[in-house]
């Protein structure tokens, strides 16, 4: 897959900077996306108005989401589509996010910036850009069926047919 870096970060990017808890009285997953990235302003602008595309990249250095354990970090960019690629994830963050299936990319060595071109396969991320490639270091695989199904939820709903189908 093909796509674009929309968004470059650092370390220790917290949920409170992805969502901040003033806005914790909309929960909703269909309310919380408005709210992503509301102190990055220029950025939250494009996701409003629509200007980034859906499975663009958000790059991060290391402990992205750390901070609270609120989902709504997660699911408010699960609700723009986005792609996250860490160096490495805070634990409850990966957690929420593969419950609610939001893509977490692990890349310990990814060199990305804003505007990149990239490339994703199941192994390794190429910078189309500047050429370089990174090799991608997988979730188990529990974790990633669970993304690939959209989440827990359906994740559980499919495991659930599936069984229903088999009697």
């Amino acid at each position: 897959m093909k796509t674009k870096v929309v968004l470059k970060l650092g370390d220790d990017i917290s949920t409170d900077a992805i969502y901040p808890g003033r806005f914790m009285a909309t929960v909703l997953p269909s309310e919380t996306p408005q709210y992503a990235f509301i102190d990055y302003k220029e950025f939250n602008s494009k996701l409003i108005s629509k200007q980034i595309a859906p499975n663009s990249v958000i790059v991060a250095n290391n402990n992205f989401g750390c901070g609270s354990s609120r989902e709504q970090a997660a699911s408010t960019l699960k609700g723009w589509e986005l792609i996250i690629i860490a160096k490495n994830f805070a634990r409850i963050f990966l957690q929420n996010s593969c419950n609610l299936g939001l893509r977490t990319i692990i890349c310990p060595d990814i060199e990305a910036n804003e505007n990149d071109e990239l490339e994703i396969t199941e192994k390794e991320v190429k910078n189309i850009t500047s050429g370089k490639k990174f090799a991608i270091e997988p979730l188990p695989k529990a974790r990633q069926a669970i993304i690939d199904a959209g989440g827990l939820i359906a994740y559980t709903r499919k495991k659930l047919m599936e069984k229903a189908a088999a009697v």
